[in-house]
């Protein structure tokens, strides 16, 4: 086949391929004899490919289902609502804003079908959920590159581990990850259609808009996405259609901002406070959110292992100070300091005025001695372990959290490296499709993971899972990089 041939099939009109089939099978048999042609090849593939996916992600659920604190916070609310028409949390029972309503309504009506707390309703959806994201990040590519490429971001979202297993814990991410690759997908039809310079086609963009809007609620950081792609509607369609690319984006926007109206009406009308997502220290009203211990595990905290031996201790549960890493001290005298500070936060664990004031001191001097480490060197620090780490926090009972620490259990060290090796050759793979310029719509794309690197510098605590949303461009674009240059974008 000629390469005008190729182009031409891989550029068909969406449903060419389907009206082909049909005039096919309508004689007898014909779906016997066309499954063992070449022209069936691209169908087996998108079935193998659905199907390796489903068993990797149902080996996920059945093998390390997980229930981690954010779960029990989540579930808690859903029930609140369900029992006692309460956005709320317990002990005691008290209305809450300190988590988006997204997932809560998403766990409260898998609980009103299947079951108060059935927890394995949710990893079952969330399994589905995240094969029909594989299938919108390949109709991306399909749609804006070639079928080839497609195929093999098909293959690449359906055997990604690193999204897979969060399929297994019932948590934000799998739906986060469904509206970036639905918001894509949409807001790629919506840019194809406007480009016509023929109207605005409102299917496209109403459902560009309602990806968008769950991605803010179902997470405050969801807001990066439509900060990325309604921008993108009218940077790639305002040389074609400069009248309808403006018009466009700022409706696209509007819906977005209206979404977010009933969350931020209920919280002054609970609260008397203008909160339209979450808090940035998951607080409510009136609460302390300890910022002087935060401040200090920000100038010493680079990497994951550290959250749950030291942060995620604060003010419940006893810290041991051998845990701290050699640069959280600056001189033996400061050593001692940061000793007799935590052995009297370990007393009563319980961080008050008086002991977060101690941490605040202490974080002050250690700025003031170095402040590029502080607002250069550990940002930049937190945010490589967050990209590189072998991505096993979840795996926890069969992977060390140490895993760098061979000498003690070197089979899982082993996999660990195998991990955090494919971790890597996605992030190149990816960062050359971007370099060879054949990124569909690269600057949107790219855009987006600039806007989530520059927020995850400023955490102060370096999860891995916050980097999860960045998976579907970094799909497209390690696809991409596998195939020919493509015309579009």
């Amino acid at each position: 086949m000629s390469s005008q041939q190729t182009t031409a099939a891989d550029h068909e009109p969406p449903g060419a391929a389907r009206f082909r089939l049909g005039r096919q099978f309508r004689k007898p048999f014909a779906f016997r004899h066309w499954a063992f042609t070449e022209a069936a090849r691209p169908y087996w593939s998108v079935f193998l490919a659905l199907l390796s996916g489903a068993a990797l992600r149902l080996f996920f659920i059945l093998v390390h289902p997980k229930y981690v604190g954010d779960t029990g916070v989540y579930g808690t609310i859903a029930k609140n609502i369900l029992l006692h028409r309460g956005y709320a949390l317990n002990d005691p029972f008290h209305f809450t804003l300190i988590r988006l309503p997204g997932y809560p309504l998403y766990l409260a009506a898998i609980f009103e079908i299947f079951g108060m707390d059935n927890y394995n309703a949710a990893r079952g959806i969330q399994g589905v959920t995240d094969l029909a994201s594989c299938l919108l990040i390949a109709g991306f590519v399909r749609d804006h590159a070639t079928g080839r490429a497609a195929q093999w971001a098909l293959w690449l979202a359906a055997l990604c581990p690193f999204t897979a297993n969060y399929t297994a814990v019932p948590m934000t991410e799998t739906n986060s990850i469904f509206c970036v690759a639905l918001g894509l997908f949409a807001s790629g039809r919506l840019i194809a259609v406007v480009r016509s310079r023929e109207r605005i086609p409102w299917r496209w963009l109403s459902l560009t808009a309602l990806a968008l809007s769950c991605a803010i609620l179902l997470r405050p950081d969801g807001v990066l996405l439509p900060a990325a792609i309604v921008p993108g509607i009218w940077w790639y369609t305002r040389k074609e259609a400069a009248r309808l690319s403006w018009r466009a984006g700022a409706l696209c926007g509007l819906l977005v901002v209206l979404s977010l109206v009933p969350w931020a009406v209920r919280n002054y009308r609970v609260f008397h406070v203008f909160q339209p997502l979450a808090p940035r220290y998951a607080t409510d009203p009136g609460e302390d959110p300890l910022r002087g211990y935060v401040r200090w595990t920000k100038t010493w905290l680079a990497e994951y292992v550290s959250s749950p031996e030291v942060y995620w201790r604060g003010d419940s549960i006893a810290i041991d100070a051998h845990m701290l890493p050699s640069r959280a001290f600056d001189s033996p005298e400061e050593y001692r300091q940061t000793e007799k500070l935590i052995s009297d936060y370990n007393e009563n664990t319980t961080i008050t005025p008086e002991v977060d004031a101690r941490f605040a001191a202490l974080a002050e001097q250690r700025v003031s001695r170095h402040p590029f480490r502080y607002y250069v060197v550990l940002p930049l620090a937190r945010l490589t372990d967050m990209a590189l780490r072998p991505r096993t926090e979840l795996l926890t009972d069969a992977l060390p959290l140490r895993w760098w620490e061979w000498s003690e259990h070197p089979g899982g060290s082993l996999l660990a490296i195998c991990y955090g090796l494919l971790n890597a050759a996605l992030l190149a793979a990816a960062a050359m499709g971007f370099i060879r310029r054949r990124v569909p719509f690269a600057a949107m794309l790219g855009s987006y993971i600039l806007l989530r690197c520059a927020l995850l510098a400023t955490m102060e605590n370096a999860e891995p899972r916050y980097t999860l949303e960045w998976f579907p461009m970094l799909i497209v674009a390690a696809a991409a990089a596998m195939t020919p240059n493509n015309p579009h974008g």
